[in-house]
């Protein structure tokens, strides 16, 4: 299955749905985005396709960047974004979510 470029609005109320049982799997601290932060991204998008991020960084403005940097790097997608946690989505090869059109 190929990822969409864009969710509509049906498949992020579907994946924010999901997205609310879970706990954050990635805690970015103050070092900020490191390679091997981004390579631990990466193995955990590909496995667990819908992740959310915890980013403990008081700045508005240095989260939003830390965010665009994820997203373009990974190829995921902003699902929500509410204060210092972020939920991303990128689709695998072998998904298990079967997205509402």
């Amino acid at each position: 299955m190929s990822q969409p470029e864009k969710l509509s609005k049906s498949q992020e109320k579907f994946l924010k749905g999901i997205a609310h049982h879970i706990n954050p799997m990635i805690i970015i601290g103050a070092k900020g985005v490191t390679d091997s932060l981004m390579k631990e991204l990466d193995k955990t998008l590909e496995h667990h396709e819908l992740l959310k991020i915890k980013i403990a960084i008081g700045d508005r403005d240095d989260r939003k960047q830390i965010v665009d940097h994820i997203i373009d790097q990974t190829g995921a997608l902003l699902v929500q974004s509410i204060g210092k946690t972020v939920v991303i989505f990128r689709q695998s090869e072998e998904s298990e979510f079967s997205l509402p059109k």
